[in-house]
């Protein structure tokens, strides 16, 4: 079943569990992608395919991410926790992310590959691995590992 409609079908679920928060949090992803669904000209009631449910869904994890750091940076614990609570339900529909131990031999194969030497080469480096982990790996993770191999 397609991510889209597998969100849809566990709104009722959560409305009969009185889980306030995952209700929450599906009704916010299934409105972002019917949103996204309007936004490529199709009706409403059709559905995403799972790479841009995928794209839905990274978005959704990202946006909370920058608002728990920002909310932590404030001082404002009492913000930051609900949104986390919203980010692990997003993060049970998101496939898991590479390690940084299992994303350091494919970038140190791929640095000998490119024959990046110095730190001016980071950004085509950094975009080229990218590019080659696309949906496995988080980009933060990445440019740690690039940053590390690099210094």
């Amino acid at each position: 079943m397609p991510i889209h409609e597998t969100l849809k079908k566990a709104i009722p679920d959560a409305m009969r569990a009185k889980d306030e928060v995952k209700l929450r949090t599906l009704r916010s992803l299934v409105t972002a992608m019917t949103n996204e669904v309007v936004a490529k000209k199709r009706k409403p009631d059709e559905f995403l395919t799972d790479e841009e449910a995928l794209a839905v869904l990274k978005r959704a994890a990202s946006q909370r991410k920058d608002s728990i750091e920002q909310f932590e940076k404030a001082g404002r614990t009492d913000l930051a926790e609900p949104e986390k609570a919203e980010l692990a339900i997003i993060e049970t529909y998101l496939p898991a992310m590479m390690s940084q131990e299992e994303i350091l031999p494919i970038a140190k194969a791929k640095m000998a590959e490119l024959g990046v030497t110095s730190k001016s080469e980071a950004g085509k480096f950094t975009g080229m691995l990218m590019k080659e982990l696309k949906g496995k790996a988080d980009g933060a993770d990445v440019k740690a590992i690039v940053d590390s191999l690099l210094s």
